[in-house]
């Protein structure tokens, strides 16, 4: 729950400077299981508490999850104004704007090379300066994915970095460039 709504946060965010339904609808998608979780959490608790000491220990633990699904109703409720259409004031989006990272959403396609490579083998933030934070597989989510994940077809990236390499990311993602044309240098840290 934690990662889930730490990732509808950027999503909102994203959605609401970029005008982007898309990472709306995600963020929906992800306060409706937020939603089923903390509901998940509750029942378990109450079977778990046998004893007034129990019930004490687990109030922690459903506060935790009540905070989650606060800051996953905040974001929906970022993520509604771009559904509805309401265009964010011209200070947030000066604001925001000055920020140089981006979240975005990517899909994966049939023709890419980066299908069946693993995020260690493919470099990205090193070739694109993005780096991935989620992944969508169907309707399934992997949060925080590390160096040993592979990248399907069909999968949507959820990636942060600047908008060059989100550029570069999603012509890699579509099959548009090769990785052997991306310079290792352009985004190598210091």
């Amino acid at each position: 729950m934690k990662n889930m709504s730490e990732l509808m946060v950027d999503l909102a965010y994203s959605a609401l400077l970029f005008n982007s339904k898309d990472a709306a609808e995600e963020v929906i998608k992800l306060e409706n299981k937020v939603n089923r979780l903390n509901y998940q959490i509750k029942k378990e608790s109450l079977l778990a508490a046998r004893t007034v000491e129990d019930a004490e220990k687990l109030t922690a633990l459903l506060e935790v999850g009540e905070a989650a699904e606060t800051i996953a109703d905040s974001a929906k409720d970022i993520a509604d104004l771009v559904l509805k259409d309401m265009k964010p004031h011209p200070v947030f989006k000066m604001v925001m704007e000055e920020s140089d990272e981006v979240i975005m959403r990517v899909e994966i396609s049939k023709g890419s090379e980066l299908i069946d490579k693993s995020l260690g083998e493919l470099l990205l933030a090193t070739r694109t300066g993005m780096t991935v934070i989620a992944i969508r597989r169907n309707e399934s989510w992997i949060y925080g994915p590390d160096r040993n994940t592979i990248i399907s077809a069909g999968d949507a990236l959820i990636a942060k970095g600047n908008e060059t390499g989100g550029a570069l990311l999603t012509q890699l993602a579509s099959g548009e460039t090769k990785l052997e044309d991306l310079e290792y240098e352009e985004f190598a840290e210091d």
